[in-house]
This record gives C-alpha cells, sequence and structure tokens, in this order.
C-alpha cells in the first residue's frame, strides 16, 4: 500500500463552516487540487451554491468558498491506501489532521459538514472519540460527491447540499 498525503487547510479568519473530505484521490493528488476529478460532483455542486463552479479557476474556486465563509480540509492527515477509493483505506494507517489546533485558531467555526461517511467514521473516531471536538460546533454528514456514490443522482446530492448554505 502507498502512503498519502492530505493537502492543507484551505480557510481563512472568515472560515464560519467546514466541509471535511477523508483524503483526497489519486486525480486530486496528482493534480494538487481538492476534488479534482472531473466526475466528482463537488465543484458543479459548489458553482450551484456559491458561484463556485468548473467554469472559474481552482484559485478562483477556492476564493468564493472563502469569500462565503467555506474552508475546505480533510480529516486524515496521511493514511495507506492503494487507488482512490476511500473502502481501500486502511484503518489501522490513519493519521488525523490536528484539528485541535483548527478549533484554536478559527473559533468562528460552528458548523462541520461531511463529504460522505468515510469522513464522518474517520472524525468521530480520531477527534470526537478523542474530545477534540468542540461542543458548540455542530456537525452533518452529506452524501459523497465521489464518482464512486453513483447510485445518488446530482440533482439528490445538490439538495442536500443546500444544507450549506444555511
Amino acid at each position: 500500500m502507498t502512503v498519502v498525503h492530505s493537502f492543507p487547510a484551505v480557510l481563512d479568519d472568515r472560515a464560519d463552516t467546514l466541509i471535511l473530505g477523508s483524503m483526497p484521490g489519486i486525480p486530486s493528488l496528482a493534480a494538487g487540487m481538492y476534488y479534482a476529478n472531473p466526475r466528482n460532483s463537488f465543484w458543479p455542486i459548489m458553482g450551484e451554491l456559491f458561484d463556485a463552479g468548473p467554469r472559474q479557476t481552482y484559485a478562483q474556486r477556492l476564493q468564493r468558498l472563502q469569500d462565503e465563509g467555506i474552508a475546505l480540509w480533510d480529516v486524515l492527515k496521511l493514511c495507506r491506501r492503494e487507488g482512490s477509493l476511500d473502502s481501500s483505506i486502511d484503518p489501522d494507517s490513519e493519521v488525523a489532521n490536528d484539528f485541535a489546533a483548527l478549533f484554536e485558531r478559527h473559533p468562528r467555526i460552528g458548523r462541520v459538514f461531511f463529504n460522505g461517511a468515510k469522513a464522518e467514521q474517520a472524525y468521530r473516531r480520531a477527534v470526537v472519540a478523542r474530545g477534540l471536538h468542540p461542543a458548540s460546533v455542530a456537525m452533518a454528514r452529506l452524501p459523497s460527491t465521489s464518482p464512486a456514490n453513483a447510485g445518488t443522482p446530482v440533482a439528490d446530492k445538490l439538495e442536500a447540499w443546500r444544507a450549506v448554505t444555511r
């Protein structure tokens, strides 16, 4: 299995909402960009919700999200995995990012949304179970935008992801 590392968080002092994935897939790691797989519905959904869609450059998309108070990160700092699927992550190899420091430096964050079940599962195990999640911060899982979640229509994903705008 290959050791893979996530990206730094994308956030600034205006962040009040944090969207967490589990670990970037191969296309994202190769491109050095969050949600780079063209079949991932994350950016089309962000385009609908925040005008941060694929028509814009990656830098423009990130800026639009930051302007809306949205931060991006992954639960895992590193893990061992073959391929891109969350189901391929070796659970014994999971190392979480430093959420205690993130919440300390960004006290305005009041909501955490998980991009799929694996992100929520890893966060609950590595952060919540260790008492590192602030009680005042709400959490909610949203349907994964991954192409592996092809059974959920994009329209249904979009409707669920509207929770981020409220």
